[in-house]
């Protein structure tokens, strides 16, 4: 009995795979590397210890995913295949619903017609808008949303939460979360993003080691401690375990649940540029520019439910992400393109 990862090379699904062997399960990822490279396959199954099961397969192709379906005896899914740049998402809106939200359905189908009744979405605090106030809690209302993207996400939710209902042995887990940043300890994973980053900690990591010259900081006029925006980072390794305790819920369950995976604390812009000088020794050049819209000024989850009902909490500390991300980034400066 295997467990299926979609998008199983890229960032958080490259750590799940991981964590995964290292619970005992069967792993079977696919990937289509539009957000992933190749490279990662070999160090996945060097640092699970065995040899990954990978299939080259687009969540498009009906056709390649029965192909898996009919080789392997396919337990859960773990879904995290999609398209993710916010930007890019405004501009090739249907290309981003074609993708992430049709792909999904057909995964969805294949599943069906070879009895696979479990799946672990990877969804994304982006589906709270921005008008609900932190901490997010996962019984707000949601659908005011402000890019192509996080719709995407809600209507992946909507259609799993549909399946759920048409099927009472099916279970959907819905995991909704913050702001991933961090490496693998080993320092040969990590977050390999394609051009300049979107992101606050790669972005901290590539000035670092001198591929951009300065950091930009959104705004300093926020109504907080140091006038930048306050969010809640979580190490990627809790929550590639997060899905690990997901997985585990949703074989002994069914129906839709939603879950935030944060950890509830949060740190300003200014914060986690202070901690990754004062961890790694380095310093890190920034300038203020203006907000930019949409930012709101604090983005935190409230992490009960992650801990009441799948026995899950975040453990790493803002230090441990920094420190790791500053090893990832060190030993791979172009990321996998360095071999």
């Amino acid at each position: 009995m295997a467990i299926l990862i979609t998008g199983g090379c890229g960032y958080i699904g490259s750590h799940t795979c991981i964590e995964l062997c290292k619970a005992g399960y069967e792993v079977v990822a696919l990937d289509n590397f539009h957000n992933a490279k190749p490279k990662v396959i070999e160090r996945i199954s060097a640092l699970s210890g065995k040899p990954l099961t990978f299939y080259t397969c687009d969540i498009r192709d009906a056709r390649g995913l029965s192909a898996i379906f009919e080789a392997h005896t396919v337990e859960a899914v773990i879904h995290f295949a999609g398209w993710k740049a916010v930007g890019e998402s405004t501009v090739l809106p249907l290309e981003y619903y074609e993708n992430n939200v049709s792909g999904t359905v057909t995964l969805l189908k294949v599943m069906r017609k070879f009895g696979c009744k479990r799946i672990v979405f990877s969804s994304s605090a982006t589906v709270y808008g921005e008008e609900n106030p932190s901490p997010l809690t996962e019984d707000m209302p949601v659908g005011k949303v402000a890019n192509p993207y996080a719709r995407t996400k809600l209507f992946n939710e909507h259609v799993i939460e549909d399946v759920c209902a048409a099927d009472p042995d099916f279970c959907g887990m819905l995991l909704r979360y913050f702001n991933p940043i961090g490496a693998h300890e080993s320092g040969t994973i990590g977050e390999d993003p394609n051009g300049i980053p979107n992101n606050l900690m790669p972005y901290i990591a590539q000035v670092a080691v001198g591929k951009l010259p300065y950091l930009q900081v959104f705004g300093n006029d926020y109504p907080t401690h140091d006038g930048t925006g306050i969010r809640d980072y979580i190490h990627v390794v809790d929550l590639a375990r997060g899905h690990v305790a997901a997985v585990a819920y949703a074989l002994s369950h069914t129906g839709a649940q939603v879950v935030n995976l944060g950890t509830g604390v949060g740190y300003s812009v200014l914060d986690v540029v202070t901690a990754f000088e004062r961890v790694n020794q380095i310093p890190i050049p920034y300038k203020i520019v203006p907000r930019r819209e949409g930012d709101v000024t604090i983005y935190l989850a409230d992490p009960t439910k992650a801990k009441e009902l799948l026995g899950w909490q975040a453990e790493h500390s803002l230090e441990d992400m920094c420190r790791d991300t500053w090893r990832w980034q060190q030993r791979n400066p172009n990321g996998y393109d360095d071999e």
